[in-house]
């Protein structure tokens, strides 16, 4: 995760002394979404820059912070030390969700992963999801993965939210436990008619998003002209080749690349 830009210490009205930090936008995108007073477990937490802000700052009462990797662990625990918080945020070195015990904790973050490792991450600790109300999950690419699980899975996408930082495009996720996540799917995730004249299905809401696909940003536009721009570079490619199975290839591509320019042309049709 990116580190913060800013660390201090400040005196507050009644002369206690409190505890400042400036996340990334990313970060701190995420840290909105959770719940108050919830309790965490941000797995890859890299430096645990999530967790101390999140407790500092009233977001959750208590976190775990878990890596795989050595640097990034001893990282954590000194982030930890330094702030004064091991009481309230334990740092564990382990792989996924095995950091923590079912029922633990109420709210999971994940984030900096590409979506099919965050989906290997919940599928393995399955059993450790008992009792979590909430993900909040940023995959770096293979977003559709992601989805495709919390369907699967019984999770509701609530929210789906866009941003730019440093040249860089990402999108975070959330997901709430919801007894009625089934029928709350199947209505989210319904053929949608764009422009009255073309119908945005499953497979390309699942890739989208359902909630970006009607509510188009400028940076979800520049996203997928940037991702029609690969595989425009793609099909090229291809096409260079002789066997008959590039040619196959080819048509998917030059399919799916038509049915994404018609989309972008709906969104700047609607766009002021």
């Amino acid at each position: 995760m990116n580190t913060f830009a800013s660390q201090v210490m400040a005196v507050n009205k009644t002369g206690g002394v409190i505890f400042l930090m400036k996340l990334s936008a990313r970060l701190q995108v995420i840290a909105d979404e959770l719940s108050l007073r919830c309790r965490m477990a941000d797995i890859g937490s890299d430096h645990a820059l999530l967790p101390v802000y999140a407790v500092k700052n009233g977001k959750a009462s208590y976190a775990v912070a878990g890596e795989v990797n050595d640097g990034p662990y001893e990282a954590a625990r000194r982030q930890v030390a330094k702030a004064g918080e091991h009481r309230r945020i334990s740092v564990r070195k382990g792989d996924g969700l095995a950091v923590i015990s079912p029922g633990e904790v109420d709210t999971i973050t994940i984030a900096g992963m590409g979506g099919a490792l965050i989906v290997s991450i919940l599928a393995n600790g399955i059993d450790k999801l008992t009792g979590v109300k909430q993900l909040v999950l940023q995959p770096n690419v293979g977003e559709e993965f992601v989805r495709s699980w919390l369907i699967e899975n019984g999770w509701y996408l609530e929210k789906e939210q866009i941003l730019e930082e440093e040249g860089k495009i990402y999108e975070v996720l959330t997901a709430v436990a919801d007894p009625g996540a089934g029928a709350l799917n199947e209505q989210l995730y319904q053929d949608k008619a764009m422009d009255g004249r073309i119908v945005i299905n499953k497979p390309l809401l699942l890739r989208i998003g359902p909630r970006f696909i009607m509510n188009p940003s400028p940076i979800l536009l520049k996203k997928w002209q940037g991702e029609i721009a690969k595989l425009e570079k793609i099909c090229r490619q291809v096409a260079l080749s002789d066997q008959e199975a590039s040619r196959e290839r080819e048509s998917e591509l030059r399919q799916e690349i038509e049915q994404l320019k018609e989309v972008l042309a709906c969104w700047q049709k609607d766009r002021p």
